[in-house]
């Protein structure tokens, strides 16, 4: 071999030397961090469980029938509603619902917690506006075609609680998840029809977005007052109505603010009507025998095994068998077995020390009756409830 070959031989070597030298002295800058210290939990005794619908349409929805905002109001009191937002598509009065829905003079209640809100209608699909007090919608309603960043701009400035609606399907979200609070994981009684809309949520939930999944009927036709008001979608005012789902939040205290608050925090579950069984979802860091967190927390894992316990509070049926699936990062983790009488289980798991885990649990069992929407029962089946998750190492600054 010629000395000049050599060389060149020698000098390739030592570039691909050099060149592999430096990949591997490379740092990516978002590899998992520790999180650092997490903000205090709140207290698990200091507050309030209040069940509510998040997702109903009344008159001011141009394909709603038979559905005044009276009517709706009171249905909600008589199922026993702490809650209620009643979101009118925007587009439909072109934005202006706070002199549509909210200045409707049936717009009030003595003992329901009535929030202010819409449905954000868009070619991109469709969220919900919540928030305690009234708003400038007609802001968001303006900016709807605009990019995500100017969208987000504005939610933030108005200083709402924006939510993902059915996020697969039809009118599904369009938008950026980094802009909303919460993603609507049940979507009407029909229970099966939202398996795309689980997925997605373990998606972001994965991926490091701490968002709420809640619930809402999506129930556009009421109850005709006579049979000749009765429409073609009238049926449905059996099969899908207020309250299927319910959506529960664990509130500091019995006020709209509050609703908000929790469900933006995610101390939220949903059962499939107002009288199923509420899932509750706890985890006792120590194992002292004290639960420490309860769903939506975020904790810092320490290494440790965590116990974790789920219960129903409510109507369970004595004799009934319940399954109560375990979902951890988004795949299963366990499957336990339990009856109306004992209605709780309990499992240990130690959480990652470096990166994200979280856990969520989905129940199964006997449907429970709703006498007022006597056919949601055959079409939620078998699905009495679900959690929303508690959390390990989530970065509040995400």
């Amino acid at each position: 071999m010629s000395r000049a070959c050599t060389g060149l031989l020698l000098i390739t070597a030592c570039c691909i030397s050099g060149s592999a030298l430096g990949q591997s002295a490379r740092k990516n800058p978002w590899a998992t961090k520790d999180v650092g210290t997490l903000p205090p939990i709140a207290s698990l005794t200091n507050g309030v469980w209040l069940k509510g619908e998040l997702h109903v349409h009344s008159r001011h929805s141009i394909e709603s029938s038979n559905n005044p905002v009276g009517k709706i109001i009171a249905f909600s009191k008589s199922v026993g509603m702490d809650y209620l937002c009643i979101t009118d598509h925007d587009n439909h009065v072109d934005g202006d619902v706070a002199h549509n829905t909210w200045t409707d003079p049936e717009f009030k209640s003595d003992s329901v917690l009535l929030l202010y809100g819409a449905e954000w209608t868009t070619t991109r699909g469709h969220g919900n506006a919540f928030s305690a007090k009234p708003y400038d919608h007609q802001r968001l309603y303006d900016v709807r075609d605009q990019r995500d960043v100017v969208v987000g701009s504005v939610k933030k400035e108005l200083g709402i609680h924006l939510s993902a609606n059915h996020p697969s399907g039809k009118d599904h979200f369009g938008y950026s998840y980094d802009m909303v609070n919460s993603i609507e994981v049940w979507n009407s009684a029909v229970w099966p029809k939202n398996a795309n809309a689980i997925m997605i949520w373990d998606d972001m939930l994965s991926s490091g977005r701490k968002l709420t999944g809640r619930g809402g009927s999506d129930a556009h036709h009421g109850v005709p007052e006579t049979p000749d008001k009765a429409t073609k979608n009238s049926y449905q005012a059996k099969a899908n109505y207020v309250g299927t789902p319910t959506t529960w939040v664990f509130a500091t205290a019995r006020t709209s603010q509050a609703v908000i608050d929790a469900l933006t925090n995610g101390r939220v579950s949903i059962s499939s009507n107002p009288y199923a069984p509420r899932v509750e979802f706890y985890a006792d860091l120590n194992q002292d025998g004290k639960m420490d967190m309860m769903m939506g927390d975020n904790a810092k894992s320490t290494g440790k095994p965590v116990k974790f316990r789920v219960q129903l509070t409510g109507n369970t049926v004595p004799e009934g068998d319940y399954t109560v699936s375990v979902v951890k990062n988004g795949n299963p983790f366990g499957t336990f077995k339990t009856n109306g009488k004992t209605a709780a289980i309990e499992f240990t798991d130690t959480p990652a020390t470096q990166g994200r885990t979280y856990y969520r649990v989905v129940v199964e069992g006997p449907p429970t009756p709703y006498p007022q929407v006597p056919e949601s029962m055959a079409l939620s089946g078998k699905m009495v409830g679900l959690s929303n998750p508690i959390c390990f190492n989530f970065d509040p600054n995400f």
